[in-house]
């Protein structure tokens, strides 16, 4: 059990959806890029960091089939299970660090919004794109949504990394090809807003 994980279970352990600054009512940006991708209903999705996100519930309301969360908090996991009930079957639940974790198959998308920007640490990031480009499959996509350069400089009490789509491009390397790029101003439940930004990459 590593701090990310204890940070991570203590937050969805003491606080509600309406209590977090990242909830979304709708996952529309997200949704609105994985349908730029062109994928069809039976593509492969990763939602990288997805917890206790609304993203699966829409994608299978769209009728995608082949769905997998990933999330270093089960407690979060359990959120998203429980809020789907029945449906929780047809979405594969996978509690793991990214940085850490060993994928055993291949995504025609990895999905991220909020999560790789919490790696403020080369070592973590090298970590984070070496298990991105094992999982994505060539001619995949990954879409990756951060705090902006002038988004917050903290979140959920801990430092985050801001990016635009030329720092995570240097990062990604020469196999990944920018597709789109676009700014989201997030509205947090409480009215604030807040800078992000979305990335979308296509591997080689």
């Amino acid at each position: 059990m590593n701090d990310r994980h204890i940070h991570w279970q203590h937050v969805y352990a003491k606080k509600g959806e309406g209590e977090v600054s990242w909830f979304q009512e709708s996952p529309k940006p997200s949704l609105d890029l994985i349908e730029l991708t062109g994928a069809g209903r039976d593509a492969g999705i990763a939602d990288i960091g997805g917890g206790a996100s609304r993203l699966s519930d829409a994608l299978l309301a769209l009728g995608f089939r082949d769905i997998t969360v990933l999330d270093v908090s089960d407690a979060a996991l359990a959120r998203s299970r429980a809020r789907l009930g029945a449906r929780a079957a047809k979405v594969q639940w996978i509690v793991a660090d990214v940085t850490s974790w060993q994928p055993d198959r291949q995504y025609d998308i990895w999905h991220d919004r909020a999560a790789f920007h919490f790696l403020t640490e080369a070592s973590d990031q090298r970590a984070y794109v070496a298990r991105l480009t094992r999982a994505l499959r060539p001619a995949g996509y990954a879409i990756i949504g951060t705090f902006a350069p002038d988004g917050p400089e903290k979140c959920s009490g801990l430092p985050v990394m801001r990016h635009d789509h030329a720092s995570i491009g240097a990062l990604l390397g020469d196999s990944f090809s920018l597709i789109d790029t676009r700014p989201h101003a997030h509205e947090t439940p409480w009215g604030a807003t807040q800078a992000f930004q979305f990335s979308t990459f296509r591997r080689s």
